[in-house]
């Protein structure tokens, strides 16, 4: 049987290893139980070495890691899925939107159905992928530089393409959202051309978990007026809310 001090290392070992930690998954490594290992992620949480997402944790980093988008994907998937299915009201009919890279806007774009015809631009090939065979959705794929971690298209041609386009709506990801700050995700690159589909669109709507609140990533993507609607879950506090509204923001909890 391995010590305290020894299992809070493996989890930190591992967890800066990843990029993120799952409970059941370190409860069956280290031969203890669920409740065990939430002990120990909430003394870690309260040393400041990592922070707790539901069913996992990630290093207190993480908000600047680029994170490849699979792993994303498994953090906070139930609160993802409920916020997608909120943002599926938004949608009007015989509309034309933007659909940025993101795990969150990624499970969005697989629940979407249109009302009429439906127009989707994006520079995630992910998204391209899923929508370009389902009935009633145009898909229009930015061109450029694809990067794997994110599986999202960067550089001038993109943002040619965006020159010559209006949506009614953008919906984006971050990796964080803060009320004096604004939202940010990992890479400059991806900031600049998420930036760019906001200055193309009429609506910008930010799809985050809570997690993401009060968090700053390394990327710039856009100052806090300009987000139209952020789209979260009930792990959001009061305060978190009121400060965001304060910025002109509307918050839809799902």
């Amino acid at each position: 049987m391995t010590s305290i001090a020894e299992r809070r290392k493996y989890i930190l070992d591992n967890i800066f290893k990843n990029g993120f930690v799952r409970v059941a998954d370190l409860a069956e490594d280290l031969k203890v139980t669920q409740t065990t290992i939430r002990k120990d992620l909430t003394f870690l949480e309260k040393q400041g070495l990592l922070y707790r997402a539901y069913g996992s944790a990630l290093p207190t980093s993480a908000p600047v890691l680029d994170i490849n988008l699979n792993t994303k994907r498994l953090i906070n998937f139930k609160q993802k899925q409920k916020i997608a299915r909120s943002a599926l009201d938004l949608i009007a009919e015989n509309d034309s939107i933007i659909l940025s890279a993101g795990s969150t806007v990624g499970v969005f774009a697989e629940l979407l159905k249109p009302k009429g015809r439906l127009n989707v631009v994006t520079p995630a090939v992910n998204i391209a992928v899923t929508l370009g065979d389902m009935s009633g959705i145009s898909v229009m794929q930015l061109g450029g530089m694809l990067y794997g971690n994110s599986m999202c298209v960067t550089g001038t041609e993109a943002k040619q393409m965006l020159r010559n386009l209006h949506c009614s709506k953008v919906f984006f990801g971050v990796d964080g959202v803060d009320p004096d700050f604004g939202a940010t995700c990992a890479t400059m690159e991806e900031a600049e051309l998420t930036h760019q589909m906001i200055e193309v669109s009429g609506t910008s709507i930010v799809l985050a978990d809570s997690s993401k609140i009060g968090v700053r990533g390394f990327g710039r993507i856009c100052d806090t007026s300009e987000i139209s609607i952020l789209i979260t879950d009930r792990g959001i506090s009061d305060d978190q809310r009121k400060a965001l509204e304060a910025k002109g923001v509307k918050v839809i909890v799902t």
